[in-house]
């Protein structure tokens, strides 16, 4: 007998064009050795494809977004529809392996747990690029260099692989609707939630490796040119996010980040070039160097931006 759990899994998605992935994904989660109370997938203002969601994916409950359009409002119908007492996210191009749910439900026998997130391994498209480091995996949206190896309190989990207690989510309304994913914006919507629910309530999010998914990495999410992109778009999201926070909350785990992960990976990276081991390690030590430049500049925009519209509400 399929033991079940008090969880809802929640998918968004928007468009057609992930309709293969989202299918491999809902497979996923209707596979889980532990039974969802309910799978939910959220359209984000896309009357067609709502039409065939709820069509050819009978035994679902299917929603359209209530919000504005975006991944945080897509996300909250969801949430706020479930009735379960926990609340499990899966973002539309991944794959979660048969044992996700259940594991990440574990830490959940803490009351002071309000929160957990998985390991998210990278399903390549073709093959992963020789530049990238395991420091900067996170900007194709996978887990990297750096993050715990066992089950350990974090700051910040992401939504690709996420579950929080359902009390929690509601207590602070959920996901910062109009800050998060839209088109070719990309703010962490999903870092802001954590601190925010964490500030709300004094618990704690769990990180939890043995909980996998897979999250597709495209061609073109493969290029350098979209790394450039996505640590660009990351400093100027983290500028916006420390604006939303009180002001005796820094963003630590960033200036960690920044002061000794990323020093580290250029020094080994280096050290092996010099060794022999490999041309691709000078290659990742530059790589390093762009990021932070990249997210620097970023952030250097989104500052001005911001005083300029300080600046202009004053007059």
């Amino acid at each position: 007998m399929t033991e079940s759990i008090d969880a809802s899994v929640v998918i968004p998605t928007h468009s057609e064009r992930r309709w293969a992935s989202l299918q491999r994904t809902v497979a996923s989660a209707q596979q889980q050795k532990t039974t969802p109370a309910e799978i939910i997938i959220v359209v984000d203002h896309n009357p067609a494809m709502f039409e065939r969601v709820k069509a050819e994916f009978p035994g679902v409950t299917v929603l359209e977004n209530t919000s504005l359009r975006g991944a945080s409002g897509n996300r909250n119908t969801g949430a706020f529809h479930a009735r379960s007492e926990l609340i499990a996210f899966l973002d539309d191009d991944t794959v979660a392996h048969p044992t996700w749910l259940e594991n990440l439900a574990r830490p959940f026998g803490n009351p002071a747990v309000v929160g957990a997130g998985g390991l998210i391994v990278p399903a390549w498209e073709r093959t992963r690029p020789s530049w990238m480091p395991d420091e900067l995996l996170w900007t194709v949206g996978v887990s990297y260099a750096g993050m715990p190896t066992s089950v350990a309190e974090i700051r910040n989990v992401w939504s690709a692989s996420m579950m929080v207690r359902r009390e929690a989510f509601l207590k602070v309304g959920g996901f910062r609707v109009g800050f998060g994913k839209l088109g070719d914006q990309n703010r962490p919507e999903d870092t802001e939630l954590c601190l925010r629910i964490s500030a709300e309530t004094g618990g704690h999010w769990m990180y939890v490796p043995d909980s996998v998914i897979e999250h597709d990495v495209p061609l073109d999410r493969s290029t350098f040119r979209f790394f450039l992109r996505r640590c660009y778009a990351e400093g100027r999201g983290k500028v916006q996010m420390a604006s939303l926070l009180p002001r005796d909350q820094k963003l630590g785990a960033e200036q960690d980040y920044i002061r000794r992960t990323l020093p580290r990976a250029v020094a080994r990276n280096l050290k092996a070039a010099t060794l022999g081991r490999g041309g691709y390690h000078a290659l990742r030590a530059a790589t390093v160097i762009a990021a932070v430049a990249a997210a620097g500049f970023g952030g250097g925009v989104e500052t001005i931006a911001g005083l300029g519209e300080s600046e202009a509400a004053t007059r």
